[in-house]
């Protein structure tokens, strides 16, 4: 049996990718995006265009495709899938469980903000 090996380099690039999104997606800063000439700020204001609601919603959508994703391939790597290799099974598993994780934090945020809200007096 062949197990495949995991391409460190493109592991890192991956998570050197996700990393460099992230700073971009928190920043409220007013600069322009050299891709769009928007500004972050313009950008803001579409994402409440959306709503909280339809945000929150495709958050949840994403973790439940991650975790679909992670099933799927764990089924076809013990159904012996020569395409699937225990690597990818194992990365898509640990995507899954951050991002399980981190929606489970946001939700416990919620929950004390609400909270917090409710008990402030009138």
């Amino acid at each position: 049996m062949n197990v495949g090996r995991v391409d460190v380099n493109q592991v890192l690039s991956q998570m050197r990718d996700m990393r460099a999104q992230m700073p971009n997606a928190l920043n409220g800063t007013d600069q322009v995006d050299a891709n769009s000439g928007l500004s972050k700020v313009e950008g803001l204001q579409d994402a409440q265009k959306t709503g909280f609601g339809d945000m929150l919603s495709n958050a949840v959508n994403q973790v439940s495709d991650m975790q679909s994703q992670a099933g799927q391939l764990q089924k076809g790597y013990s159904l012996g899938d020569p395409n699937v290799d225990i690597t990818q099974v194992m990365v898509a598993m640990q995507k899954s469980k951050v991002s399980f994780e981190a929606m489970s934090q946001v939700r416990n945020k919620l929950v004390t903000a609400y909270k917090d809200i409710m008990n402030m007096p009138v």
